[in-house]
């Protein structure tokens, strides 16, 4: 028998059962279950298992900490169960069905971000880079850049603007791709509805304010015209265009007999989505982005700024646990593109920054070597941006340390705020966020994180220890 063989047998038992389990999978330190009936989950006798370090329920799966030898814990029990694992993705698509229609909704967004969360880190971190070595007069009493001052670096503040663009202008082409990717539609396509989408040919999105309505160029058909304007760091009008291309594609594919369905099903299916793209959801998707963005952005820098970030700061940490904070990721993303920075998202950073401070409070707290095998690994994730482990295997449990951080993120929202802190646009949601920060407003950013960390650290210890944690 194997090192977790018996654990792995009682948890089978404490989940209720082969029957009770429709998909099993598991990631770094966690095994995730989507149970037909998770109330049969005996919850309290699962988290007393010697292998177990706390268990919490987030987007229909029912996740139960390991740690890091969960891939070992997880052989034994699909051995003893005689389930076959599944993939992340086969499991999150079984979890849906314990999900709400907006929590799947949610689920649903965030899978189309989530590839592309890295890009738009880097591209965000490169944009701060190069800002810092262009942008910020260091030298000659405060009058050159270290771009001034060095070929060397003057290179590099050229050369970084290659990736930035290629992030944020062409993101359109990441989206369409990402959003025909996840309903299974034909990728290439989405790859060239988004080009399509960013063009050279086209004026650039960034350009339209500044051209008069004549200067435009168009499309002639003679009955009618088309303005010939791009999309680039556009989000909603090129999700809507996926979207658009992944229904038309799946009509045609119904009606289209087998034998010429190579041809005509990529054909119409690009062509009609491609004019429908640039005259009603393009149009359409611009002004529904300028709306939300322009109503987040009066939040932020309006006379009700005072009232917006707090409430903001407050409220992100149990945003993350419905899963609805994934919707940021858009708004951000907008706000990036229409004002060529986000002050939403270093109030998210911090609002993580807090939450992880509340559990470093807690590793002080805890005597216990079980407890802190949980909270060490959840704080490091914390700092670094992750803060599911935090929250679900720490902070929510005791509860206290959850609203401690909370009241640290709030007063760390305002401060960042109120001082105009600004975002070149998504980065590392930590400790190694300031790098996406424009750096004139480093100094605000830095004061708001001491305060995201001491707070919550300070306030979680002094309740910690009126109860008596240990």
């Amino acid at each position: 028998m194997g090192k977790f063989a018996a654990d792995a047998e009682q948890l089978l038992k404490l989940v209720g059962g082969k029957e009770n389990i429709n998909a099993v999978t598991h990631c770094v330190t966690r095994m995730r279950f989507v149970l037909a009936d998770p109330s049969k989950a005996d919850v309290k006798a699962i988290e007393a298992l010697p292998s177990a370090k706390g268990s919490f329920t987030q987007a229909g799966q029912f996740q139960v900490i390991i740690g890091n030898e969960v891939a070992e814990f997880y052989d034994e029990f699909t051995k003893v169960s005689g389930i076959e694992g599944v993939s992340k993705d086969a499991a999150k698509q079984a979890a849906k069905t314990n999900q709400n229609p907006l929590q799947r909704a949610m689920s649903n967004l965030a899978e189309i971000f989530a590839p592309l969360i890295p890009a738009l880190i880097v591209g965000g971190l490169i944009l701060g880079f190069r800002s810092f070595i262009g942008d910020v007069n260091l030298f000659e009493d405060g009058t050159l850049s270290l771009a001034d001052t060095s070929q060397f670096w003057a290179g590099m503040y050229d050369f970084l603007w290659l990736i930035g663009e290629a992030v944020f202008h062409f993101l359109p082409v990441a989206i369409c791709w990402s959003v025909v990717k996840k309903m299974g539609g034909t990728e290439i396509l989405g790859i060239i509805l988004g080009i399509c989408l960013v063009s050279p040919q086209l004026l650039n999105a960034y350009s339209v304010a500044s051209t008069a309505a004549a200067d435009i160029p168009v499309w002639d058909f003679g009955f009618a015209q088309v303005q010939m304007i791009g999309y680039q760091a556009q989000v909603i009008p090129a999700m809507l265009a996926a979207f658009v291309l992944v229904y038309v594609e799946r009509f045609f594919k119904k009606i289209t007999p087998e034998y010429i369905s190579m041809i005509v099903v990529p054909f119409f299916s690009l062509v009609i989505s491609v004019i429908v793209a640039h005259t009603i959801v393009g149009p359409i998707g611009w002004r529904i982005g300028d709306a939300i963005s322009n109503v987040v952005y009066a939040g932020l820098t309006g006379s009700l700024r005072w009232v917006f970030a707090p409430i903001f700061g407050l409220l992100y940490a149990p945003l993350v646990i419905t899963g609805l904070h994934h919707m940021t990721n858009a708004i951000d993303t907008t706000l990036s593109q229409q004002f060529g920075g986000t002050m939403l998202w270093p109030m998210i950073a911090l609002s993580n920054i807090a939450q992880a401070s509340a559990v470093l409070a807690m590793i002080v707290l805890q005597k216990n070597e079980r407890d802190r095998q949980v909270s060490i690994p959840a704080c490091i994730s914390g700092y670094m941006g992750v803060t599911e482990p935090a929250l679900f295997g720490v902070n929510l449990k005791a509860g206290f340390p959850f609203i401690c951080g909370m009241i640290g993120s709030a007063i760390a929202a305002t401060i960042s705020v109120g001082s105009g802190v600004m975002a070149f646009s998504v980065g590392v949601g930590g400790l190694p966020g300031f790098l996406s920060i424009m750096p004139q407003y480093w100094l605000p950013f830095f004061i708001a994180m001491a305060v995201a960390i001491v707070v919550p650290f300070v306030l979680t210890l002094i309740i910690g220890k009126k109860k008596g944690v240990h």
